[in-house]
């Protein structure tokens, strides 16, 4: 009874230790990796801090044309008070006499309100729309900096999903070909058949295990990159739970001619706008510009610092207050504006030729994407009868080589065409994934992996 009850124990500590070993890989699907890259991945992260610093920054357009109120107080120790002269007759001299004489007291002292407002400035409220604009491209770059790291991650995840697949198959072809060691090994045991024959499928079966070891290096290396762009830590252990087969696209695919509504569209439909408003903003330096200033202040004339703490009949203070109302009107800067707005209009025209340019380039992505999927979805279909009819040959040869009815160079050959086949297949899947994924790069579907 004692024995059982430890036998018990053990099985149960068994379970629990492969529980907490399972536990440690977390399944990571296709949609979750593309979320987890555009919440955590530096690009993004970075486009969005430089988002939030645009928009900040419209605090400071917008203080342009606010008030600005200002405080300001001084204490001034004349220590040798200025000297003017006046005409002698003002104090009964002759004239043509000039009489030296210190005027002022040894101490002043001065506390004022200054304010200033901005009543028109046309170059100030451009400014302004110059500022949002450039806030409404900062949030189109943080949206193309997450679809791009979105079809980034899809990509590698495909790769990752085409590598699961090889190595399925490369574990499939080292069993059937342990097997056909074994047996082989069983005929030259009883002398029926070839050492040679024995030696030609060890060699075959050391490629096979080569293989494998590379591929499973090139799938921990590609799970390590997925890790860094979702921002996981190395040690993380992680599976792709997604199968290669899966359908990325919603609906069949057709042909697209307008492309306004893609993000890298809008972007540079922003930065047209950006620079038309630029121009704007250069000519309204030619526009007169109105402001309003004032002042209300006290002014304390004191020979003695110390009667500035007491109070009494000598300690006074002067008040006195001003309104200003100034007029700029720029008349000649040299050309400069003139110089500028050139360069403007040159930039206007750079970015046209651009967006025509890149709309242009995606229609005919598109077209060669589309082309690209629908090839590429016939070969998958092709290799994949291709790969079954592959194994079916391969079966029966090695039926035919265990009965003794096919040599070992038949059965080799069908061993060569077979992983023809599964590489032909494997080339044609990632292939597929790649087309689907360029296609809903280009189209805009990229964003239902994000949301």
């Amino acid at each position: 009874m004692k024995g059982k009850i430890i036998s018990l124990a053990i099985v149960l500590l068994g379970c629990q230790a492969g529980f907490a070993q399972e536990s440690k890989t977390t399944g990571l699907s296709l949609q979750q990796c593309v979320q987890m890259a555009v919440k955590k991945n530096i690009n993004v992260k970075t486009a969005r801090i430089d988002d939030q610093k645009s928009r900040i920054k419209m605090g400071e357009a917008i203080a342009a044309l606010l008030p600005k109120v200002n405080f300001n107080s001084s204490v001034t120790d004349n220590v040798q008070l200025p000297t003017t002269v006046i005409p002698g007759e003002f104090l009964g001299q002759a004239a043509g006499t000039m009489i030296p004489l210190q005027m002022g007291s040894t101490y002043s002292a001065s506390a004022a309100l200054n304010i200033n407002q901005v009543l028109y400035n046309q170059t100030a409220l451009t400014a302004l729309k110059l500022l949002k604009k450039s806030t409404n491209v900062s949030g189109l770059t943080v949206e193309k900096a997450s679809e791009d790291i979105a079809f980034e991650v899809a990509k590698l995840y495909a790769l990752g999903q085409t590598t699961i697949e090889q190595r399925k198959l490369i574990d499939k072809n080292i069993l059937n070909t342990e097997r056909l060691r074994d047996i082989t090994k069983i005929t030259v045991d009883n002398g029926i058949g070839k050492q040679v024959d024995l030696d030609r499928v060890n060699v075959n079966l050391e490629n096979l295990y080569t293989q494998q070891s590379n591929t499973q290096a090139a799938q921990e290396q590609q799970l390590n990159m997925i890790k860094y762009m979702i921002d996981l830590p190395l040690e993380k252990e992680i599976a792709l739970t997604d199968t290669a087969g899966m359908q990325l696209l919603k609906a069949e695919p057709t042909l697209q001619t307008d492309f306004s509504n893609h993000v890298t569209i809008r972007l540079l439909e922003s930065q047209k706008e950006i620079s038309i408003l630029n121009k704007k903003l250069i000519n309204n330096g030619y526009l007169p510009t109105l402001s309003l200033s004032g002042q209300a202040a006290y002014q304390g004339l004191q020979e003695k610092f110390g009667t500035y703490f007491k109070n009494n009949s000598n300690n006074k203070w002067y008040p006195y207050a001003n309104f200003t109302v100034t007029l700029a009107v720029p008349v000649f800067d040299g050309l400069e504006k003139k110089s500028k707005a050139r360069q403007a209009n040159l930039d206007i025209e750079k970015t046209q030729v651009t967006l025509e340019s890149t709309k242009e380039s995606f229609s005919m992505n598109y077209k060669n994407a589309l082309n690209n999927y629908t090839n590429n979805k016939n070969t998958v279909r092709r290799q994949k009868q291709n790969l079954e009819l592959a194994e079916k040959v391969y079966t029966e040869t090695t039926l035919r080589y265990r009965e003794g009815m096919a040599a070992m160079s038949s059965l080799l050959q069908d061993e060569m065409s077979l992983s023809n086949a599964q590489g032909g297949y494997l080339t044609a899947l990632y292939n597929f994934k790649e087309a689907e994924l360029k296609i809903m790069s280009l189209n805009g579907e990229i964003v239902t992996l994000m949301n």
